[in-house]
């Protein structure tokens, strides 16, 4: 039996966008390790656990509110993308590759934050 957010296809799209910020981390400086690499793979990571825990509270409105993080979240990554370009540690086809990312969850997060309030 599944849990109710694993049903979500906008949460498997934040298991992706997590694997490809790891991804494009990897590269970092290694002094990097426990400052931006970590704030981006956190903030990632936080977007599918905010999905996740907020499936789990007993109303619409309370799960709107994670959904709600789960995007500001989201929106962290693409800020410290950029800051990692600024910096060289990411190219701009991997600024790219994470904006993109973002953009479509972004948008697959306010579609089921849209559904949760109506």
């Amino acid at each position: 039996m599944a849990f109710r957010f694993e049903k979500l296809a906008v949460w498997q799209q934040a298991i992706d966008f997590a694997s490809l910020v790891y991804e494009v981390t990897r590269s970092f400086p290694g002094d990097e390790r426990f400052g931006l690499t970590n704030q981006m793979r956190r903030a990632a990571v936080s977007v599918s656990s905010n999905i996740a825990e907020g499936s789990g509270r007993r109303s619409d409105r309370d799960f709107s509110r994670f959904v709600e993080i789960a995007y500001s979240s989201g929106l962290e990554v693409v800020s410290q993308a950029s800051v990692a370009r600024n910096q060289g540690f990411l190219d701009d086809h991997g600024h790219q590759r994470i904006y993109n990312s973002a953009d479509e969850l972004s948008r697959m997060l306010s579609g089921l934050q849209s559904s949760l309030e109506s």
